[in-house]
């Protein structure tokens, strides 16, 4: 492809020799092809699942700032122990940022192509953290009139993730599910279509903050994982809700397992008769996040019938289907303002993200610490 305009762009390299490389060279937008545009990226948010990539397995607190003010870069180093699972990356440079939001700048020469041109569209495909993105059509979605890039930067991960976790419950056939790290702002937006579509969701979180967050938000059921009473609030509101499925994001420790016992205890109360199996009703817990590295510890006291396993966005769309993806987006479109607002705590430059004690306070993922890149800022 020819080459077009030349923009920043954020990348993560991970070297043979065991050394994390954060650096933002100035690199060539190519030319669109026939059904391609070229977008002017405006706002990208640091989603929790963009820092596997852009971070790796390094320590942030280790990192040490080089390069100038106009070209930074942050170096650290990778535990040794750690580099086996990068193998697929080692030496090589790679963008970063799962999804933004901009302006069409250029345009091929399909309709669908040239239908874009001039209009604000998020984004989804990576290496969003950059000045400029040339991408298929296919991975734009047109924001309404009168909505801004800041708007659209967030309607694809969280959004479709929290609509993914409801289309898993219904499809598998459960009728109110569970969710850890629910102050979220992933757990928001899920917070807000369950009571949108009359949904029974226990939420746990992590400190009398987030739970004063939640409920203060309409929440029903918030339960704090740090309380003594922690268990018992839990087998409270799994008898509240009877719900069967659960999405965490934590993923190491006991909560799975907690989880799973909750639940247990709440569907042996309309059991009939004992069995030595437990329960015939099917637990899920599905670990979508990993807040916790550690070996996730099962406790096998909830009977037999149980699962658990990921869960994970793009495959799930790639399951259901164009059609039914289609539809989670269009409602993500039209509920763009309400349901699935997301707020951010910081807007920064691309610059800016390699500054160590930006990194510092994105890279703990904590609840109200939401990070928006703004690539053609200064600030």
């Amino acid at each position: 492809m020819a080459e077009g305009e030349r923009g920043l762009q954020l990348r993560s390299l991970i070297t043979k020799s065991g050394r994390l490389e954060l650096s933002l060279p100035e690199v060539p937008t190519p030319q669109p092809g026939t059904d391609e545009v070229v977008v002017r990226v405006e706002a990208t948010p640091i989603n929790p699942s963009d820092l596997g990539l852009l971070l790796g397995p390094a320590d942030p607190a280790a990192l040490t700032a080089s390069g100038t003010a106009d070209a930074p870069r942050l170096c650290a180093h990778v535990p040794e122990a750690r580099m086996a699972a990068m193998a697929g990356r080692i030496d090589q440079s790679l963008p970063v940022g799962n999804e933004g939001a901009g302006v069409v700048i250029r345009t091929g020469t399909s309709p669908a192509a040239k239908e874009l041109l001039g209009r604000t569209v998020a984004m989804v495909g990576g290496a969003m953290y950059a000045q400029y993105r040339t991408l298929s059509v296919g991975n734009c979605l047109p924001l309404p009139e009168g909505s801004s890039a800041v708007e659209g930067a967030s309607c694809f991960i969280n959004p479709l993730t929290a609509l993914g976790m409801v289309e898993t419950m219904r499809r598998e056939g459960h009728t109110a599910l569970v969710h850890t790290a629910a102050a979220s702002n992933l757990g928001q937006i899920l917070n807000r279509i369950c009571l949108k579509d009359g949904i029974a969701l226990v939420n746990i979180v992590r400190g009398q903050a987030q739970l004063d967050l939640l409920r203060g938000s309409g929440a029903r059921h918030v339960i704090d994982s740090t309380a003594p009473s922690f268990i018992q609030d839990l087998n409270a509101a799994m008898k509240a809700t009877s719900a069967t499925i659960g999405f965490d994001a934590i993923g190491g420790g006991r909560l799975a397992s907690q989880i799973l016992s909750a639940m247990e205890l709440a569907a042996n109360t309309s059991e009939t008769s004992y069995s030595r199996y437990g329960s015939s009703v099917h637990k899920q817990v599905y670990i979508y996040g990993g807040l916790d590295s550690g070996a996730v510890e099962l406790v096998r006291n909830f009977g037999m019938a149980w699962g658990v396993g990921g869960w994970l966005l793009f495959p799930f769309l790639a399951k259901i289907g164009k059609a039914d993806a289609a539809r989670l987006r269009s409602r993500v479109i039209d509920e763009l303002k309400t349901t699935f607002v997301s707020r951010y705590s910081r807007r920064i430059s691309l610059r800016a993200a390699l500054d160590p004690a930006n990194v510092a306070v994105y890279a703990r993922r904590a609840t109200g610490q939401k990070f928006l890149i703004c690539p053609h800022s200064d600030a």
